[in-house]
């Protein structure tokens, strides 16, 4: 098999249905059941929706799991430099020979049918968790809950809801408690719930959700508490109380979800060792990311370089956080954005930490927003603000004038990808 296998089908699924996102489960059940219905046959399930933190709390449990001897599957969207990234196998990236083979399954028995190219390939990863012997599956929406093509799975072990707020208004709905009520569509009759600290409007709905179901809630701030304190992470619930190392993880917010991967490792029944690995061996790549060895520091070696591919107003707001825990040093922003995102309530929350912003096109990305608009909204939040052709660009201009800069290369996740792509 060449190194482009995959790739090659990945392109094809892409032309299977005229729409990136449309969110239905029937095509996702259709194929399920042309192959045998794989997603009856995967390890305990775990089942995380949310807003923010997904990932972060998915690495933190992954981790726990692996420190307990478990073998561990996940999934998780979108990808930073290969597509492998998405699917893990027993605690290894998917092989390029077994992605090709489940791709080309999928392909094959979807046929000329309709389906997008997120539901085919998470099928894909589901044929592949099925047939792999592992411990736990951790199964991370794409985006929503109800409609999204992870929900497939009619009694997980456990579900987690992470704190959610105002994205994606266009499929998931214009309030918070609309998009609450998608993200709670994961919650199954009598399976445990762990919930973050949401809202007074999202919590309400989520609630409501799980009584209707029957479900064990685990929520934050009633079932169990975390906290930081003297920059160690602070979890009490009615088995006691744990006082752990800081998250491995940057950003005062990951003590929010240090504690959410406690509480499930916790309800599944594992011990205090299991939890401290949680919090202290995760690793989630581009999220507050600093960068150590590539090209962009072998131009500019006096520059500090961070990499984060947060992008709606709630991570601006976990950003800043983070920032300003950092030492003073002045810091220039390289961002890019998707065209969909609401770019000032993304910037409002930096305006006090940014030297400059200069905006730059996600490369290969159609739905990228022109770095000339996001200059533009960084102008007008109060940042000084300019534009360049691609991130080398962009940190040339910055080093020139400021060589000890720190700079943040921000804004999404498909940016952050390139990046990570060319330090390969």
């Amino acid at each position: 098999m060449t190194a482009a296998s995959s790739d090659i089908i990945l392109d094809r699924m892409m032309a299977l249905h005229p729409k990136i996102i449309d969110l239905t489960l029937d095509r996702v059940w259709r194929l399920l059941d042309r192959l045998g219905n794989p997603q009856h046959d995967l390890p305990p399930v775990i089942h995380i929706a949310g807003t923010n933190g997904k990932g972060s709390t998915q690495a933190m449990i992954r981790a726990g799991l692996e420190a307990a001897g478990k073998k561990v599957h996940a999934y998780t969207s979108p990808h930073l430099a290969r597509f492998h990234e998405r699917i893990r196998l027993a605690g290894e990236l998917i092989s390029e020979d077994y992605l090709t083979e489940v791709l080309d399954e999928c392909y094959q028995a979807n046929g000329a049918e309709s389906i997008t190219y997120f539901e085919i390939t998470t099928v894909a990863a589901i044929l592949a968790f099925a047939r792999t012997p592992a411990d736990y599956v951790l199964l991370e929406v794409g985006l929503g809950g109800r409609l999204d093509a992870t929900n497939v799975i009619a009694k997980p072990a456990l579900t987690i809801i992470t704190p959610v707020s105002y994205d994606h208004p266009q499929f998931l709905g214009e309030t918070v408690a609309e998009i609450a009520g998608e993200k709670a569509g994961i919650v199954k009759r009598l399976v445990p719930c762990v919930v973050a600290r949401q809202s007074d409007d999202a919590m309400e709905v989520i609630e409501a959700k799980i009584a209707n179901l029957g479900a064990p809630m685990l929520a934050e701030g009633q079932h169990w508490h975390v906290s930081e304190e003297r920059g160690r992470v602070v979890y009490q619930d009615d088995s006691g109380l744990l006082d752990l190392p800081a998250p491995s993880l940057m950003g005062g917010h990951q003590y929010q979800n240090a504690g959410v991967a406690i509480a499930a490792l916790r309800q599944l029944g594992f011990d205090d060792a299991s939890c401290e690995a949680a919090v202290t061996k995760a690793v989630w790549p581009a999220r507050m990311q600093k960068l150590k060895s590539g090209p962009l520091l072998d131009a500019s070696p006096s520059a500090e370089f961070w990499l984060d591919g947060g992008h709606n107003a709630a991570c601006g707001i976990t950003l800043a956080e983070t920032l300003s825990r950092l030492p003073k040093r002045e810091t220039h922003l390289v961002c890019g954005m998707m065209n969909t995102k609401d770019v000032s309530g993304y910037l409002a929350p930096l305006v006090p930490f940014a030297a400059s912003l200069t905006g730059v096109s996600i490369p290969g990305e159609t739905n990228t927003l022109p770095g000339g608009e996001t200059a533009t909204h960084a102008a007008k939040s109060g940042i000084p603000s300019t534009t360049a052709n691609s991130v080398d660009e962009a940190v040339a201009k910055i080093t020139t004038q400021t060589p000890q800069a720190r700079i943040l290369i921000c804004g999404s996740l498909y940016l952050a990808g390139t990046v990570l792509r060319a330090h390969e």
